[in-house]
């Protein structure tokens, strides 16, 4: 069985995501959204994991799928707020 990360990691890293969407101006590829996330959670002075960390991250996107968006469709790599988070 498939572990499932705790409710509040992925919250603060929602919360993550969309502070590196607002700052790149509400939308970037997946990779660079991992990329930023990882390099602030490392500047927090956070233990970093980044194949483990990539994978809640994205575990995370898909949770709050409320407050993200792939505008250019599901096969998209693209993430971006959803308009309300913008």
């Amino acid at each position: 069985m498939a572990q499932t990360t705790p409710k509040h990691v992925l919250e603060s890293l929602a919360k993550d995501i969309a502070a590196v969407l607002r700052s790149m101006g509400g939308s970037a590829h997946q990779n660079l959204v991992v990329d930023c996330v990882t390099a602030m959670k490392r500047q927090r002075g956070e233990a970093v994991n980044p194949t483990d960390l990539r994978q809640k991250i994205i575990e995370a996107f898909e949770q709050y799928r409320d407050m993200f968006v792939r505008p250019f469709g599901e096969g998209s790599q693209r993430w971006a707020l959803a308009g309300d988070m913008t």
